[in-house]
């Protein structure tokens, strides 16, 4: 049985889900899964059309009434037994990441166990909903705050993470009492798919309501439609800031909640008191993983001037051994870009960086023989300056520019001196550079990492970002409020009816 059967995928396949029951085909061309790796179809799958999409989102509205009512700690199990299935297909789901994402078997591996381990911090949070009590300024009455489940929980995922996003916000919101509608990327609906059958499956085993986990494949008309729908009350969306912009304002002019993921621009400083080769580890594996296309990739490093040559010269010693090719080739570090698209992407930025006065000192070229398809490039290595109009801008893509720096106070202003805020790092062993680095007068960013790189987060932590990267929190910490709605009880065991503030009110 080959991978696709056992994950209960066919050559054509319906986009459509509501819990365990999918909808029929459309009159429309069909979405072909292509692999990045060599181009070829993996499978087909139909369209949402904008009458599928009412009926998913009467489904989830009716299946919130029943879901809301069964006990945290019993959606927790359901969350647990999730988890217990992805445990078991984890190595064809990496599989699946892989072949139709590209990132290397590792990462793919590394993406299905990031949704086991968030799987496990739901289930332990299914016990911890906890509200709090104050003590209220009048006799005999209790004061406290307590959190419910909000309802229809919209998820829009990008192809770079095509399913652990999807679990840091679905197993959360399910153990809160939430429904989920998840919109999957078009680029890669073939893990979307998967991901949704096994969710379902433990649904159906355990009697459950049916429209829980829901699934659509679609475009941006339907999703203009769930950035629109009242009856959706939070979206978590993923994706550039240019989506971001559209999403945002979409949702809050009809005052609903949102959390967004977007850009990042993201930068190491290496001082001149760091651990050398820990820094460079760390840079490499941040600027040319997942081929540079994660939200949370290093796209700036930042370097103190009196180490600058040297770390310049360690970093084009390692990227001349760097490996692009198959991802599923052990031996390979780096698999394709997306498509064509973002190799061209890529070339342009590189263009533009030398128009603007920089320097690519390694890489950056497309690779034509060696590899099994045309979506792979050399990493660039580049020399810039942190107000050229390209090194303020995201590049989905593996370009690093390095940039000199010469007091801390220079380093934190360039660090700072971008429009976007997801992640940020530096590296040195002085414990005041340190503790400046991540105080109220250091990063902007809502990650700030010593002496570790900006990628790689682990799931226990709130995940997201400030300035154009967006806002709201996912996945760890106390992120699990975004999705419920608080509220302020008060409870008067007394037999007399005294005001707050003192206030006098007799009849």
């Amino acid at each position: 049985m080959g991978l696709l059967e056992r994950l209960g995928i066919d050559a054509v396949n319906d986009g459509t889900w509501i819990g365990t029951k999918s909808y029929g085909w459309e009159h429309r061309e069909p979405i072909k899964s292509v692999s990045p790796i060599d181009d070829s179809v993996i499978a087909e799958v139909s369209w949402t059309s904008e009458d599928q999409y009412e009926d998913v989102v009467q489904a989830a509205q009716k299946a919130f009434l029943e879901w809301r009512q069964v006990p945290a700690p019993k959606r927790g199990e359901i969350v647990r037994q999730i988890g217990e299935a992805l445990r078991e297909h984890k190595e064809d789901l990496g599989r699946l990441v892989t072949l139709e994402n590209g990132k290397i078997l590792q990462e793919g591996l590394g993406e299905v166990q990031e949704m086991i381990d968030i799987c496990d911090f739901a289930v332990g949070l299914s016990r911890q909903l906890y509200g709090f009590t104050m003590q209220s300024e009048r006799p005999q009455h209790r004061l406290f705050d307590q959190y419910h489940p909000l309802g229809i929980v919209g998820v829009i995922s990008s192809f770079n993470f095509p399913v652990a996003v999807w679990s840091w916000n679905a197993m959360i919101a399910a153990v809160c009492g939430d429904v989920i509608l998840w919109k999957s990327s078009s680029k890669t609906p073939l893990t979307a798919l998967a991901c949704q059958k096994l969710a379902a499956e433990v649904m159906r085993k355990n009697n459950m309501p049916e429209a829980v986990f829901n699934l659509i494949t679609t475009d941006r008309v339907i999703g203009e439609k769930m950035a629109l729908d009242k009856r959706i009350p939070l979206i978590s969306a993923t994706g550039s800031t240019a989506m971001g912009q559209k999403v945002g304002p979409q949702v809050s002019a009809r005052l609903g909640k949102s959390i967004l993921e977007l850009g990042g621009n993201n930068a190491i400083i290496i001082s001149e008191h760091a651990d050398i080769e820990m820094a460079v580890r760390a840079t490499v594996f941040g600027a040319v993983g997942t081929a540079g296309q994660r939200c949370t990739s290093t796209r700036r490093l930042i370097v103190q001037s009196s180490i600058f040559d040297q770390v310049k010269e360690r970093l084009i010693e390692v990227y001349k051994k760097i490996t692009v090719g198959d991802p599923f080739d052990e031996k390979v570090m780096v698999g394709p870009m997306i498509d064509e698209g973002a190799v061209e992407a890529m070339q342009k930025a590189l263009k533009n960086l030398k128009d603007q006065g920089g320097e690519v000192l390694f890489g950056g070229e497309r690779i034509t023989g060696g590899v099994p398809g045309r979506n792979y490039v050399r990493p660039a290595l580049c020399l810039a300056k942190n107000e050229y109009p390209i090194v303020q801008e995201e590049t989905f893509a593996p370009i690093l520019y390095l940039i000199r720096y010469e007091s801390f106070a220079e380093a934190i202003e360039l660090h700072n001196g971008v429009p976007q805020g997801l992640s940020s790092s530096i590296f040195t062993l002085n414990m005041r550079e340190a503790e400046q680095f991540i105080s109220a007068v250091g990063s902007d960013c809502g990650i700030a990492n010593v002496n570790i790189g900006t990628s790689g987060a682990e799931i226990g932590g709130a995940f997201g970002g400030e300035k154009e990267t967006g806002g709201g929190r996912e996945s760890g910490s106390d992120a699990w409020k975004f999705y419920m709605r608080q509220q302020t009880n008060t409870i008067n065991w007394g037999n007399e009816m005294p005001l707050a503030q003192g206030i006098k009110f007799d009849i």
